[in-house]
């Protein structure tokens, strides 16, 4: 069972408490360049993002944010707009109020808000313009940027410990101290629980999963979700669920983000679809129809079952914003597609529909099964095409609003 965090309201997007767990992602666009970035915002929301950070780390960017709000507003995009600030935010807020409105939260990263004297000063300005505003905190920690005085009075303490703890799990505890610290700091300045989320990223998935523990264990703050720096392709794909999986079977997590490093010119918008496919794979939310498929081996006489197990994903891809529009409750529609009669007929039983296509030396139909009965069986070259319209028909009927 989820720990029922405080739950916080980011731009009219609930996290903690009741609230389903919110995806989230990041432009990497130049926030300056306002019309690439509203591009991206726009794709990004269409697949699926609840939030969006934009990187606001100079003059320009701040400017810009009004207008990029503005245009996203007019294309009927009103995703929440989340401002990354690192090093001078405190002066970038004040300097532009228009940003500083525009944007429905603020992330801060208490180990580069100010260094020495200036730290503490600079972090309650932060905390006062968002009372000002009324705007929510993200407090973002991070393994590359964490207060180093804070590291080093832990490290100089536990070298004077009878049973001194390894250097890792005092970076560990470092996180953990850093997140608590300044969220009750920016409490006593005046700023609500309600209005704090706390998160502690690093690239290392056993020390992000500890962080997490503890964070949960020792506060009631909501809790975003990242493995950072977790690199491209299927590495950062596995690590990320691997991490992420476990924290959330545990409980733990209001808001999620799986970071990608995309390859040139990829579609940025994979992290979102991946974040929403861990969320519904764990059955924690229901996003779109679920398409059951089998790998293949040596009984499957040809590549006809893959080529319709693709066919029909894309189809509900293309087909979800009008269906989602029209047929309420198609998001837990369940399809099977598979290739030969050993578990296909049963897995397409245990669909809501399904389709058993033959493998080798099998008869050349392929049974339609509709809630765990045989209703049809499809043969000749169109079999796909068959089964698409099969599809519709079943749709219409079963998910009329």
């Amino acid at each position: 069972m989820r720990k029922k965090t405080i739950q916080v309201d980011v731009g009219g997007v609930k996290i903690g408490a009741d609230a389903p767990i919110i995806v989230q992602s990041m432009t990497n666009t130049d926030t300056a360049d306002i019309e690439t970035t509203v591009e991206q915002i726009a794709e990004l929301a269409r697949a699926g993002s609840e939030i969006v950070r934009l990187t606001v780390d100079r003059n320009e960017a701040a400017r810009a944010v009004p207008y990029i709000y503005e245009k996203l507003e007019k294309k009927g995009i009103n995703v929440p707009l989340v401002g990354d600030f690192h090093y001078i935010g405190h002066k970038l807020l004040k300097d532009f109020p228009d940003c500083a409105k525009s944007l429905a939260k603020y992330r801060i990263n208490p180990g580069n808000v100010g260094f020495k004297d200036k730290r503490d000063k600079q972090f309650s300005e932060l905390v006062d313009l968002a009372i000002k505003y009324d705007k929510p905190i993200r407090i973002g920690v991070n393994w590359g940027s964490l207060d180093q005085d804070l590291l080093t009075r832990l490290m100089d303490e536990n070298k004077n410990c009878d049973n001194p703890q390894t250097s890792k799990d005092i970076m560990i505890e470092a996180m953990v101290q850093s997140a608590l610290l300044s969220a009750k700091r920016a409490e006593n300045l005046g700023l609500s629980a309600d209005k704090i989320i706390l998160s502690a990223k690093t690239s290392n998935v056993q020390s992000l999963i500890k962080i997490y523990q503890n964070l949960s264990a020792r506060s009631n703050y909501a809790l975003h979700l990242g493995l950072t720096e977790a690199g491209m392709g299927s590495k950062a794909i596995v690590a990320s669920s691997a991490a992420l999986g476990i924290l959330l079977q545990q409980g733990i997590g209001d808001t999620i983000r799986i970071s990608l490093t995309p390859e040139p010119q990829a579609d940025r918008s994979l992290e979102v679809k991946i974040a929403r496919q861990l969320l519904q794979s764990m059955g924690f939310r229901k996003f779109t129809p679920e398409v059951a498929a089998c790998p293949g081996c040596g009984r499957t006489s040809s590549s006809l079952f893959q080529q319709l197990a693709k066919e029909i994903e894309e189809f509900i891809a293309a087909s979800m914003p009008e269906w989602k529009a029209k047929y309420r409750g198609i998001e837990n529609l369940n399809i099977a597609v598979m290739g030969c009669i050993v578990n296909g007929p049963g897995e397409s039983k245990h669909a809501d529909i399904g389709i058993s296509l033959p493998g080798t030396g099998e008869t050349p139909s392929a049974p339609v099964f509709i809630e765990g009965k045989k209703a049809y069986i499809l043969r000749g070259r169109d079999i796909g095409e068959q089964f698409k319209q099969i599809l519709l028909n079943y749709i219409e009927q079963k998910f009329v609003n």
